[in-house]
């Protein structure tokens, strides 16, 4: 069912045509639009001819005449033009099947779909893309993609993911590279499955598609506490992580060497287990894999101590910075270094450690309003508690407990200040 107009931004190209809301788009140059792929490749020329059902059943043809990529100015129903589709996987390590109940509904939908991919950045399996699905990402170009890759070997990828259609992951990346799509890839390791030979073997089959292969990360499984009837899997421990970081790098550098480029990168939290220096800014190469936790730490700290050392101003007001257990070290030692230069400034660290997801979770982005209320309820905190906007629902003030910002406010007496993953702007909130 096609969706429909639901506002047309005004001043837009649309805005001066015979487009109404409740009018919905059916082709575009003569191509059917099925969803929103279709309509921002085939809406990006200059001239169009729009065929639109109104919204009594008829139709009609509408001309439009703008800059080439211009945006039409059309809003529909939702994002997509449809709707988001759902993964047909079980693997082994997934997240969503170790939140425990009761948790809002949407954290536990299930997202395997190529147009987010391309469109928001999200990792995608590759399970669920039809023939023709695969076929239109060359067609349109739709690049770069995500793709969550484990292993290339299909038996294990098959054991990993528990679908059928696992094993054509590399087969389909190969239709990728040679359509010129750029893809992004991670790795989610799993001691005793996908570690150690596996991976190697992962690597040298990814390497030999770059560039196509832009990028690829690989990360620590995450296992919480709530995993009762899930596969038995164990998290790495110091010395598995330190094997696995030091295999990554030796293949990294001979990829270096060949390429150009590491390609294969490790993330913070690898390192972090292992008890290692992270590696310093340009090692990341322009941070490829930031988002997927690769270099975050990195980045943070050169963006604090680069803003630090042009800082001026005074201390602001008394302050406490709530973090993940991970996380607080690093943050400890930046505002070490800030009191060298501010010694007025009145601040200190708590790590939060994770009861919500279990201790095994240590990561600030998935610190909850509860563990906050917990963990800091009668200890100094001073007129200000900051946190990191990643414990929060995007655009919205609400943690993954389904804790308010206000709700933790009122229990703790003192207002928290979400700041976003920025050393610079870290400092700035810092400093009055």
């Amino acid at each position: 069912m096609r969706q429909k107009i639901k506002s047309i931004v005004p001043g837009s190209p649309a805005s001066r045509s015979r487009l109404r809301v409740g009018d919905s788009i059916a082709a575009v140059n003569g191509h059917e639009i099925l969803d929103v792929l279709d309509y921002k490749y085939y809406t990006c020329d200059a001239r169009l001819i729009i065929e639109a059902e109104t919204a009594r059943g008829g139709r009609k043809k509408v001309r439009i005449k703008k800059p080439e990529g211009v945006d039409v100015g059309l809003e529909f129903e939702t994002y997509l033009m449809d709707r988001p589709r759902s993964c047909a996987n079980k693997c082994l390590f997934c997240f969503i099947d170790q939140l425990p109940e009761g948790m809002r509904e949407t954290l536990y939908f299930k997202d395997d779909d190529a147009r987010l991919s391309f469109l928001t950045g999200n990792y995608i399996t590759l399970t669920n893309l039809s023939q023709r699905e695969i076929q239109r990402i060359m067609d349109l170009k739709i690049s770069p993609i995500n793709v969550s890759v484990h292993a290339t070997d299909p038996e294990v990828r098959r054991r990993l993911i528990n679908n059928r259609r696992a094993g054509e992951c590399l087969d389909i990346m190969k239709r990728f590279a040679g359509a010129g799509i750029i893809m992004d890839c991670q790795i989610v390791c799993c001691p005793g499955i996908n570690d150690g030979e596996v991976l190697l073997n992962t690597m040298h089959d990814l390497a030999a598609l770059y560039p196509a292969v832009n990028s690829v990360s690989v990360v620590p499984v995450g296992l919480t506490k709530h995993r009762q009837g899930l596969a038995e899997l164990k998290p790495f421990d110091k010395e598995g992580a330190a094997a696995t970081i030091q295999l990554v790098r030796d293949f990294a550098a001979k990829c270096a060497e060949a390429y150009g480029s590491s390609i294969f990168f490790c993330a913070d939290e690898l390192y972090l287990k292992a008890e290692l220096p992270l590696p310093d800014d340009d090692y990341y190469e322009g941070y490829p894999q930031l988002e997927n936790g690769v270099g975050l730490v990195t980045l943070l700290t050169a963006e604090f101590r680069q803003a630090l050392e042009s800082a001026e101003g005074e201390a602001g007001e008394p302050f406490c910075i709530a973090t993940g257990v991970s996380a607080a070290p690093i943050l400890r030692q930046l505002l070490d270094e800030a009191k060298e230069k501010f010694p007025e400034l009145d601040g200190r660290v708590y790590a939060i450690e994770n009861d919500f997801f279990g201790h095994t979770i240590n990561v600030a982005g998935l610190v909850t309003g509860g563990d906050l209320i917990k963990q800091l309820r009668g200890r100094e905190l001073g007129s200000r508690i900051l946190i990191t906007d990643k414990m929060l629902r995007h655009g919205e003030g609400v943690f993954l407990d389904d804790l308010t910002l206000s709700d933790v406010e009122a229990e703790l007496g003192v207002p928290l200040v979400p700041v976003e993953r920025d050393g610079e702007a870290l400092l700035r909130t810092i400093l009055k």
